[in-house]
């Protein structure tokens, strides 16, 4: 830790990722090894930072050092916990997560959903590491902070190459360019434009109609209940789908084709896990648009998550209850 809280702090949590990474050469943007920068040489590495405080103390933690492709249930618990710890600070105007680009849209989904906080908590990112000739991850630190103390700024967003996203609509759509993310055919809810964000419109991802699991029983689970993810292709069967069952899956999500489709084999396989206990969720893998329910569906649909949200909003269901419960 850096600082000692005082009235008016900004917290930035570090998890990793290749904001923090190194590379042997500047040129390299891809062969390079993640979270080796600790999270207080990533703020010194930002002078502007001091100027975007406006007197604002500044408080650092390092709660992990990963790659994000490695994100895992344990180190899910532990940045919930700190967040909770430090929102409750009346002290703490706001958060900043540094985060790798793979899973940030999953981790933001999963915050938001655990904590759905008033406080603004925005994570950021970067697609080049930390060595590179001209780095990303320092002009993304700048907005996200500017974001984080923006008076208008709630709930979990994410801040790429100067653009806000919502953790209800963000997802990756890019593996190399470093205007990696998208909100879908509704936009981002903002940009940051010289020092200042211009806000657009902003859903609400506070609620959006889940059952979901609150801190302490993310904290208490060892580990979440088992959902996979199976995806509709041409020839899909469902023998994956009855083998999972067998192992004991406790949830499926479907990532169907178009406006949720899915081949008749793979959605028969389905009904029998539906029919034998497990809780399935159809989504599309379709990167923009939603399943629009149509009558008569046996599958409950999304609510409009992609498949890897919906599989956090149905882990969590299945935490929060022991009954029929809702991933969409």
């Amino acid at each position: 830790m850096k600082h000692a809280v005082d009235a008016k702090t900004l917290v930035v949590l570090g998890t990793g990722g290749t904001i923090a990474g190194q590379a042997d050469a500047q040129t390299d943007h891809v062969g390079y090894s993640a979270a080796q920068i600790g999270v207080d040489q990533l703020v010194e590495s930002v002078p502007p930072l001091a100027d975007a405080l406006d007197g604002c103390r500044l408080v650092t933690e390092q709660v992990a050092q990963i790659d994000s492709k490695d994100m895992s249930w344990l180190v899910w618990q532990q940045l919930a916990q700190r967040c909770a710890f430090w929102l409750t600070d009346p002290a703490v105007q706001s958060l900043v997560i540094t985060h790798g680009t793979d899973t940030l849209e999953e981790t933001a989904w999963f915050l938001q959903s655990v904590l759905q906080p008033a406080k603004p908590v925005v994570l950021t990112c970067a697609m080049r590491p930390a060595t590179a000739l001209v780095p990303d991850g320092p002009q993304n630190l700048l907005d996200a902070v500017t974001v984080a103390l923006d008076q208008r700024a709630s709930g979990v967003l994410a801040v790429c190459a100067g653009v806000v996203h919502d953790a209800l609509r963000v997802q990756k759509i890019q593996s190399y360019r470093l205007d990696a993310f998208d909100s879908g055919p509704d936009g981002p809810c903002g940009h940051v434009e010289q020092g200042r964000v211009r806000w657009a419109g902003k859903s609400d991802s506070a609620g959006h109609g889940h059952v979901t699991a609150g801190l302490q029983a993310v904290a208490n689970a060892a580990e979440p209940p088992w959902v996979e993810i199976v995806i509709n292709h041409q020839g899909a069967d469902g023998r994956q789908v009855d083998a999972l069952v067998r192992a004991g899956v406790k949830g499926l999500v479907a990532a169907g084709t178009g406006n949720g489709s899915l081949h008749a084999d793979l959605e028969a396989a389905l009904l029998r896990a539906q029919e034998s206990g497990v809780r399935v969720v159809r989504a599309s893998r379709c990167c923009q648009g939603r399943v629009l329910p149509t009558p008569g569906d046996t599958l409950p649909d999304s609510n409009g998550l992609s498949p890897v949200k919906a599989r956090i909003s149905l882990m969590l269901a299945l935490l929060a209850s022991d009954g029929p419960a809702d991933a969409g």
